[in-house]
């Protein structure tokens, strides 16, 4: 099984070794994609969330197996469409994600996004531009942590429920649909029996709108945090009725 979302030393955020991340899914019985962090544009550093590509290849090429893939976690924003579009195409990626963190301008997990808005009001822009965003970039394979959002929220109840957008909901999952591209079960929270019912709700939908495929990622950025919580996110899939595959070569892979 793939944990798809992995983070290592050439994300700002993480200090995981690559000798330790393979030392760590050879324990686990588990294989991995490195996902670093490419947000151009990010509004409070500019510079803190990107990294050196080349590099990134040529230090790790010679970790790379069937078992051990590499990919990038793209931060998509209208600012910088053509710059992502161009390192997506212009190098030998496993496996790209599509990520929403900068809502209007604004890191999400910065407390003065929510500062003067109701909760409905804060959601709804996060969803209007992760729908912006898929209907305007199309290279990536599989959008990221659709519940990224509640991480941060400063509300008593930072949930997300499809109810309360469910409109706008659709249109994300019928853009993925027609343009064939997987969503993530990003496990992060999958500790939390809530959130598990509230996010079943939405791959439910999303199966129901005629979408057929998942990736299942931890999102780790150290090694007590690789392939956590991956039965939970398996059980989701079956649950919903869909279907794990991994991406090698941009190509999709059914995850057995």
């Amino acid at each position: 099984m793939f944990d798809t979302h992995i983070h290592s030393t050439f994300s700002c955020d993480s200090q995981m070794k690559i000798e330790d991340l393979v030392h760590t899914l050879r324990k686990k019985a588990i294989n991995g994609i490195v996902t670093e962090h490419m947000d151009i544009d990010y509004p409070a550093n500019p510079l803190s969330f990107l990294f050196d590509v080349d590099e990134y290849f040529a230090s790790f090429s010679q970790w790379r197996s069937d078992r051990l893939l590499l990919g990038i976690e793209i931060g998509m924003q209208a600012s910088c469409h053509e710059e992502n579009r161009r390192i997506a195409r212009g190098y030998a990626f496993d496996q790209v994600i599509g990520s929403i963190h900068v809502v209007d301008g604004i890191d999400i997990y910065d407390a003065g996004f929510y500062d003067g808005r109701e909760k409905s009001a804060a959601y709804r822009a996060y969803v209007e531009g992760m729908l912006r965003a898929i209907q305007e970039y199309d290279d990536f394979d599989t959008l990221g942590h659709i519940d990224y959002i509640c991480r941060y929220a400063t509300y008593a109840d930072p949930e997300l429920y499809y109810e309360e957008e469910a409109p706008l909901w659709d249109e994300v999952f019928q853009t993925l649909i027609e343009k064939d591209k997987a969503i993530e079960i990003n496990t992060r929270r999958l500790d939390q029996p809530s959130a598990c019912r509230a996010l079943l709700t939405f791959y439910k939908r999303y199966k129901a709108l005629g979408g057929h495929y998942v990736t299942i990622g931890s999102d780790a950025h150290r090694e007590t945090e690789v392939g956590r919580r991956l039965d939970v996110a398996r059980d989701l899939a079956e649950a919903a009725g869909l279907t794990p595959v991994y991406f090698k070569e941009r190509k999709r892979m059914l995850d057995r």
